[in-house]
């Protein structure tokens, strides 16, 4: 039986998608991983493509991220002082003031919405706002 990486140098050749080195890069990979994830029945072969560019977006992204890991709250409140921000100006990505007063005083969490509003605002990976403990118990 013939594998399908029989030749991994041939196939990175033919355009397969290989590891990140820059940001042309890595904007290019995260405009085509949209475009997998906005298919409604993807086949496995783009199920496939979809993990693979994920991976290699996350490791370009963990490597050359400007903010450290921290919580969802502390991500948006440092987006707000270093873009010069008020509450006001989130309204579009929580849909009203009290939502977004709610998400910072920790009285509220993130909807999925509201996670890929902020990631589209902001250019930045969806998961630096969704907890890191969802899950876990301590």
């Amino acid at each position: 039986m013939s594998t399908p990486l029989a030749n991994p140098a041939e196939m990175i050749e033919h355009g397969a998608p290989r590891v990140i080195h820059n940001d042309d890069e890595l904007e290019a990979y995260t405009e085509a991983l949209f475009q997998l994830t906005k298919l409604e029945n993807p086949s496995s072969a783009e199920m496939e493509a979809i993990e693979l560019l994920t991976l290699l977006v996350e490791r370009y992204e963990q490597e050359h991220s400007p903010i450290p890991a921290a919580d969802p709250v502390s991500v948006v409140r440092f987006l707000i002082e270093q873009q010069n921000l008020t509450q006001r100006d989130l309204i579009p990505q929580f849909g009203s003031e009290s939502a977004v007063s709610m998400f910072l005083n920790g009285q509220r969490n993130l909807t999925i919405e509201q996670v890929r509003r902020l990631s589209i605002r902001f250019k930045l990976p969806a998961d630096l706002f969704i907890p890191k403990t969802i899950g876990a118990r301590t």
